[in-house]
């Protein structure tokens, strides 16, 4: 029985680093596909954009993050509304502060002290829809970093073009785009930056591939016409949603609309996260995923090839074959990380930090496997159950 039992698990683990490897060129594929087809011509489209940022206190590089967003070389008008819950919040400084470096820009500092919801930042959202001036409103997180071609990366992948005219396609009602993090210092942050870069981005560009366009939006960017918006039921009923960027770009697919991916990377600025830090995000990140992709997030079994072949070299005792798969699933990881991390998003620390990618993986394994055992996270300190992908507060214990 135990002979049987340590065959079974060989058997598997060669299965499951296989298909790791299968994963591995998907991606590498993907990546190739993306790169080809944002290099596209794009018409010229310039609409009024209303840009909303939802803040909650001070996060790393914030203030070079919003002096990104009034450096644009845009040719149409935008405004950027900022909102706090109230005035003396410490964000609420850095706005007075940005609007004294540009006052040739658009830029109001809006209090929302109305909580809707467990979601603050789409409380805060809500209220600052009501404030916009332009038809096309363009949220962002508070640490996002931008070229000065943002926005008119962004708003061209709205222009009208023969397709949506002949209605042979549908209409773009959401752009989102793809996003690096930049480390700050600690091991944790750089892992998480690595992870971004050779985890997660590899399979949103998968997603994408294979389902021939996202169904879902990311946080990195979110620019959506109103009309799509109102269709889609606006931002209130998202108030109890931890993954608001995901339904939000989910309900504007079902409502009839496209959601594309512009060619602009953004730049999130990644904590220098302590590990328990590290490990509250990673499991809050996951648990989000599962409740709102059950499927997919089955579906990750398939993309920890790395760790898949580690474990089939201890299970088959170190045979030449497990030998073999571990070396060849070592080399597909770091051809799909640089091909994705550096290749697609430009990020220079993936190269200077490869070295740590099987210590990544081992963990993010484990974070895996444990991102089935509860329904609780930690996010902005506080502690919610997940429940139908909604936030409900939990007791402290």
């Amino acid at each position: 029985m135990p002979h049987a039992l340590a065959q079974a698990v060989e058997i598997a683990t060669t299965a499951l680093a296989v298909a790791g490897m299968g994963f591995f060129l998907a991606a590498l594929v993907a990546a190739r596909v993306f790169v080809r087809d944002r290099h596209a011509p794009y018409a010229e489209y310039s609409p009024g954009v209303s840009i909303l940022k939802s803040l909650k206190g001070l996060d790393p590089g914030m203030m070079d993050a919003f002096r990104s967003h009034c450096r644009q070389s845009y040719v149409g008008e935008f405004e950027l509304l900022f909102g706090v819950s109230s005035p003396d919040d410490p964000a609420a400084e850095a706005v007075h502060q940005l609007q004294a470096e540009f006052p040739e820009r658009a830029i109001r500092l809006v209090e929302c002290p109305e909580r809707l919801g467990a979601n603050g930042k789409v409380s805060t959202l809500v209220q600052l829809a009501a404030q916009a001036r332009y038809d096309v409103l363009l949220i962002n997180d508070s640490d996002i970093t931008v070229s000065p071609h943002y926005l008119e990366r962004v708003m061209n992948c709205f222009a009208p073009n023969a397709q949506d005219t002949a209605k042979t396609q549908k209409p773009v009602g959401l752009v989102t785009a793809l996003y690096r993090g930049r480390a700050h210092g600690t091991l944790p942050s750089r892992l998480e930056a690595l992870g971004i870069a050779t985890e997660f981005m590899p399979g949103v560009l998968l997603s994408k591939m294979i389902e021939r366009g996202l169904r879902y939006g990311l946080g990195s960017t979110l620019a959506v016409r109103r009309e799509a918006l109102e269709k889609a039921g606006g931002f209130l009923p998202l108030v109890d949603h931890l993954a608001d960027d995901y339904e939000l770009g989910a309900r504007i697919a079902q409502a009839g609309y496209r959601v594309e991916v512009c060619a602009e990377v953004v730049e999130t600025s990644v904590p220098a996260y302590r590990w328990r830090g590290f490990f509250d995000h990673q499991l809050r990140w996951l648990r989000t995923v599962r409740c709102s992709r059950p499927a997919g997030y089955a579906g990750l079994i398939f993309t920890h090839g790395l760790a898949w072949a580690l474990l089939n070299v201890l299970a088959s005792g170190l045979s030449p074959l497990s030998l073999w798969l571990l070396g060849l699933s070592f080399f597909l990881r770091l051809a799909q990380a640089m091909a994705v991390g550096a290749g697609v998003l430009g990020d220079h620390g993936v190269l200077a930090n490869l070295w740590l990618l099987p210590l990544r993986d081992a963990i993010a394994f484990g974070l895996w496997v444990g991102g089935f055992a509860g329904d609780t996270i930690v996010w902005r300190g506080e502690r919610f159950a997940l429940k139908d992908g909604k936030l409900v507060k939990t007791q402290p214990s």
